[in-house]
C-alpha cells in the first residue's frame, strides 16, 4: 500500500467506536498504525471485546466511556484526548426513533438530534484547538439523508443536517488545514437493523436494488474512512463519499 494511505503516527477519536461501523473503523485505523481512542456510551461488553480483539492483533485501542449528549460526557472525551494533538475525528455515534411521523413527539426530535447532530457540532467546536495541521474530520451519514424511507423522518432529518453542517465546516476550517467530509454507507447488516420491525423486508429491498446484488460490508466502509483520513485524500474536502456498491445510482 502506498505511504499516502498510511495512518502511522496519527491519532484519532472515533465516536461510537465499539460497535458496528465505528468498531470496524477503529480496528482498521489501529491496524494502519494509528493511535485510536474509541468512544462509547453504555455497552461495556462491546467495548471490552473491541479492546481484546485489538490488543490480540498488536494494535491496541484506547477506550473512553462518555455520553456525548451531556457536558459531563464531553469533558470525559476532552480528558481522554488530553494535550496530545489529534489527527482527526470520525463521528459514528448515532441514535434515532423509528416511528410514523404522526406518532413522533418533540421529545423524540430532541433525543435524536442531540446525538446525531448537536453532539457533533459541540465536539468539533471543543476539539478545534486539538486538531493539528492536515487533520481530517469525517461524519457518518446514511442514505436516509437524501432518500425517504418509512419511519425514518427523524434520523433522515438529523443526517441531512449533519451533511449540511459538514459542507459549511469544510469551508470555514479549510484555512486551518482541516478537511471535513461525510461518509455515507449503503445498507450494512449490523445490530442497528434490529430497530426496524420489518427488518427482513428492508434488507431484501436493499439487496434487490443493489447493482451487485449484495449489501455493503463493514470492511468497505472502514477502508473508505481510512482514505478520507489519510494523505491520499488531501484534495478531498466538503464531499459526501457514498459507499454502497452503486445502489444510489438507481435511485
Amino acid at each position: 500500500m502506498s505511504d499516502a494511505f498510511s495512518l502511522a503516527g496519527k491519532r484519532f477519536l472515533v465516536t461510537g467506536g465499539t460497535r458496528g461501523i465505528g468498531r470496524a473503523i477503529a480496528l482498521r485505523f489501529a491496524h494502519a498504525g494509528a493511535t485510536v481512542i474509541a468512544n462509547y456510551a453504555h455497552n461495556e461488553e462491546a467495548a471490552q471485546s473491541l479492546a481484546a480483539e485489538a490488543g490480540a492483533t498488536g494494535a491496541p485501542v484506547e477506550l473512553c466511556r462518555a455520553d456525548l449528549t451531556s457536558q459531563e460526557g464531553k469533558k470525559r472525551v476532552l480528558d481522554a484526548v488530553g494535550t496530545t494533538p489529534l489527527s482527526g475525528l470520525v463521528h459514528c455515534a448515532a441514535t434515532g426513533v423509528h416511528r410514523r411521523f404522526e406518532d413522533l413527539t418533540l421529545r423524540h426530535w430532541d433525543f435524536t438530534l442531540a446525538l446525531n447532530l448537536r453532539a457533533f457540532f459541540d465536539l468539533v467546536q471543543a476539539l478545534l484547538p486539538m486538531f493539528g495541521q492536515g487533520s481530517s474530520i469525517v461524519a457518518l451519514s446514511s442514505e436516509g439523508a437524501v432518500h425517504a424511507f418509512p419511519q425514518y423522518a427523524l434520523v433522515g432529518a438529523s443526517k441531512g443536517g449533519l451533511e449540511a453542517l459538514c459542507r459549511h465546516l469544510a469551508v470555514e476550517l479549510a484555512p486551518r488545514n482541516i478537511r471535513v467530509n461525510v461518509l455515507s454507507p449503503g445498507s450494512i447488516l449490523t445490530e442497528a437493523w434490529d430497530a426496524f420491525p420489518d427488518k427482513e423486508i428492508r434488507l431484501h429491498d436493499a439487496i434487490s436494488r443493489s447493482p451487485r446484488g449484495q449489501l455493503t460490508t463493514l470492511e468497505e466502509v472502514a477502508w473508505a474512512a481510512q482514505f478520507l483520513c489519510s494523505a491520499a485524500s488531501a484534495g478531498v474536502n466538503g464531499h459526501t463519499l457514498v459507499v454502497d456498491g452503486g445502489l444510489r445510482v438507481r435511485g
